[in-house]
């Protein structure tokens, strides 16, 4: 419990906890059992700052903070599904609350797929700008990632932060998977027809198993992914399997929807970017820690290599998802994204030529 804390603590603090609430939750949680509960708990406060607040700006502050705290309540917490599936109804609500508020604001968008739907949160600093794909990992959803997603729109791109399979509100319909294909297409097909958003100029950003993710997006969609970031994603998830901390396994054993480890551990085999990399056409930028514990660097350095003209950014003290040091990557990220993105943006004759194609 105790290394467990100091390991999130970063993370946590880094996509939205205020560092003394983080400290007051946690110093005097001795049993997993009470997780969900406490942050619930502050998760309210939050909540109800954001209805009493006295601007909408505020109110937007408060409820997106409310909802990155009930994420964390139930982001592993899978002891007590029902509890665990209490605070993520708060999360979203919450979220959805504060997403008119936002600057700029987001919307909800509904992808249909497979008999249902994949939920996602768009954000557009201006029409026709570029749209990066946001993915979460295994334990994170769309409710912790308005931190990169403001990074990325002071920078004039737009974002689309999406539950996939196996997360957020698609974990309750659709288990995890290995092949991002159908997901990938499903979405870029759906962000082709939403009016301001311009997807000739597209790319994807991942983390953990969502940088797993984003190259198989990549892969996937060819010449339509014009830059793609992997932070933190495994190369090939089930050779880390025997070094994962038990709640992680328990985790991915949940959200595959398997009854055993031995069963969880086949479809982790399954995550592979195995034969993959040779169709990733886009710009890719490879970010790594090398103190990740739950991820080998060797991974990051062997997709790097099978990737030609790829970047590898390895911090040398980062950890897993390198949360501990967001300074010295997540502005360069969104910097490489924005450059490449940019540079691709039309004249202001094709500009016009957009314009009358897409609306």
């Amino acid at each position: 419990m105790v290394s467990a804390i100091a390991h999130w603590g970063p993370r946590f603090v880094a996509n939205g906890v205020t560092a003394p609430d983080f400290a007051r939750i946690t110093d005097g949680l001795t049993r997993w059992d009470d997780w969900c509960a406490a942050w619930s708990a502050v998760a309210a406060e939050h909540e109800a700052l954001g209805r009493s607040a006295l601007s909408a700006r505020s109110a937007g502050e408060h409820f997106a903070r409310a909802a990155v705290y009930y994420h964390f309540a139930k982001f592993v917490f899978t002891d007590d599904p029902a509890q665990a599936r209490e605070a993520h109804r708060h999360a979203v609500e919450c979220l959805n609350t504060a997403l008119p508020l936002l600057t700029p604001p987001g919307r909800r968008i509904s992808i249909p797929f497979e008999g249902t739907a994949l939920a996602g949160v768009l954000r557009v600093p201006a029409p026709g700008a570029p749209c990066v794909i946001l993915l979460s990992g295994l334990d994170s959803a769309k409710e912790e990632l308005r931190a990169t997603e403001d990074t990325l729109l002071v920078r004039g791109l737009a974002t689309f932060t999406v539950d996939g399979p196996g997360q957020g509100e698609a974990e309750y319909a659709l288990p995890i998977r290995g092949d991002w294909s159908a997901p990938g297409l499903a979405i870029a097909d759906a962000l082709a027809h939403v009016p301001d958003v311009n997807t000739a100029l597209l790319g994807v950003w991942g983390v953990s198993l969502g940088g797993y993710y984003a190259p198989r997006v990549a892969a996937a969609l060819g010449d339509r992914v014009r830059a793609c970031v992997a932070l933190a994603g495994p190369y090939d998830f089930g050779e880390c399997w025997d070094g994962l901390p038990p709640l992680t396994r328990e985790t991915f054993r949940v959200r595959s929807w398997t009854s055993s480890d031995a069963e969880a551990r086949a479809v982790a085999d399954t995550l592979t970017l195995a034969g993959q990399t040779s169709r990733i056409t886009a710009p890719l930028l490879v970010v790594f820690g090398r103190q990740d514990r739950l991820i080998p660097w060797q991974h990051a350095q062997r997709l790097v290599d099978e990737v030609p003209g790829a970047e590898l950014l390895m911090l040398e003290d980062g950890n897993h998802g390198c949360a501990n040091r967001t300074p010295w990557h997540r502005p360069y990220t969104a910097d490489w994204l924005a450059a490449r993105l940019n540079a691709l943006r039309p004249t202001a004759a094709d500009g016009v030529h957009w314009r009358q194609t897409h609306e």
